[in-house]
């Protein structure tokens, strides 16, 4: 029986290859993954809400009539 998409992930994380925490560094936790903590969640979250974090786009044509 193949192994289920879940049980895939565990197994890879449990050999190590997870990447690190995007704010801090540190080894993700299973809880909070991809971070390291709710603490380091909520930063991520913060710079979302704030604007720090931005997904560039282009102008429309209809910005460049005016």
């Amino acid at each position: 029986m193949p192994a289920k998409p879940r049980d895939e992930i565990r197994r890879r994380r449990s050999k190590g290859s997870a990447k690190p925490c995007p704010i801090c560094g540190k080894p993700a936790t299973e809880a909070s993954h991809p971070f390291c903590s709710e603490r380091c969640r909520d930063v991520d979250l913060n710079r979302w809400l704030s604007g720090s974090y931005a997904i560039p786009g282009r102008k429309d044509e209809d910005e460049d009539a005016e």
